[in-house]
């Protein structure tokens, strides 16, 4: 099953606040594109893993992806072992993607960094023939995505490059607002939260356009990369801004 792009989130949530405007940037341009999340956050303060998975759903309907699965892995406790590592790179073999995006190498949440560098470890070894996976009782084939970019999330992290969600900007907060036990709420049947706050949007917002700033744009995303990018033409610096 070939598709563009394989966006990891550890938690349901993660990749709508950290690359959804780059998804539904990338749906809108003819990519197929492929949400994994590796666990069911079932330890978030709010909401329950239930809860969690049909807010998951219907942000996934909100970004037009292809389709969404979801790893079951540990939350909080999961390890970047032979076990879970495998799982990744089944995943990984399963949709053959040209481009993976995953959590922040560093960031609040310990487990954005374990499950960064789980999955980027998987990408390489995803393309061993000699690591031996199997998927509906077939070998894989092996495949290594060409890049393994890091999206962004709470942490301040300087990025190597910029992705223009100008137009995607809206579409992404109604993804967002998609988990209505975690963003924008004032319901005190559960604690609140650092995320759960209605001023949260607004750190969100800030955000996108500062980064959008930095390249004379409305709204972006930052990505952080270990391999170096080339290009063939100067045509992809050029942006038609008005």
């Amino acid at each position: 099953m070939k598709t563009d792009i394989l966006a990891f989130g550890v938690h349901p949530d993660d990749v709508e606040l950290g690359c959804a405007g780059t998804l539904i940037s990338a749906v809108a341009q003819g990519k197929k594109v492929v949400v994994v999340d590796l666990t069911r956050g079932e330890l978030g303060t709010r909401g329950t893993a239930e809860t969690r998975a049909l807010e998951a759903a219907n942000a996934a309907k909100a970004m037009g992806v292809y389709a969404r699965e979801n790893l079951a892995m540990a939350d909080g406790f999961f390890q970047n072992d032979e076990v879970h590592v495998r799982k990744v790179i089944t995943v990984i073999r399963k949709y053959q993607p040209e481009i993976v995006l995953c959590n922040a190498p560093e960031d609040r949440h310990p487990d954005h960094g374990r499950s960064s560098k789980l999955v980027s470890d998987a990408a390489f070894l995803a393309g061993l023939r000699k690591i031996e996976t199997e998927y509906e009782g077939k070998i894989q084939e092996h495949w290594r995505p060409s890049y393994v970019f890091h999206y962004i999330q709470d942490r301040y992290l300087k990025p190597d490059f910029l992705f223009d969600i100008s137009d995607a900007y809206e579409q992404k907060i109604k993804a967002v607002l998609c988990y209505t036990t975690q963003f924008n709420t004032t319901d005190t049947s559960e604690p609140q939260t650092y995320i759960s706050n209605p001023d949260f949007l607004d750190v969100i917002k800030a955000r996108a356009l500062m980064f959008g700033k930095r390249i004379g744009v409305r709204y972006a995303e930052g990505y952080l990369t270990t391999k170096m990018i080339g290009v063939k033409s100067f045509d992809a610096f050029i942006q038609n801004v008005t």
